[in-house]
């Protein structure tokens, strides 16, 4: 069940209206899974500088700018994709 920005702010709405400490754990629990999403071994996010990093230190030489540009651009399309899923599901409901 992915929710994109039009169920986030659906559910802080309904979180809001429960009052303000409901709210904030809501924007808590929102905060700490946008920080494991980026932890993600996905190109553009910060795990995937993670995983580039890791692969350069198993093969002890750094990975060519054409490979890195490779890797961002699959990272950046496969985000792209999720984004347009998860609004077409937001809008579908």
């Amino acid at each position: 069940e992915l929710g994109g920005p039009l169920r986030i702010a659906q559910l802080a709405g309904q979180t809001a209206e429960q009052g303000p400490t409901h709210f904030i754990s809501f924007l808590a629990l929102l905060s700490v899974n946008l920080a494991v999403i980026n932890l993600l071994p996905i190109p553009v996010l910060d795990g995937g500088h993670l995983m580039i990093l890791s692969i350069e230190a198993v093969i002890r030489r750094p990975l060519s700018l054409r490979q890195k540009e490779v890797l961002q651009q699959i990272g950046f399309v496969s985000l792209l994709f999720l984004m347009i899923y998860v609004t077409l599901n937001d809008i579908s409901r």
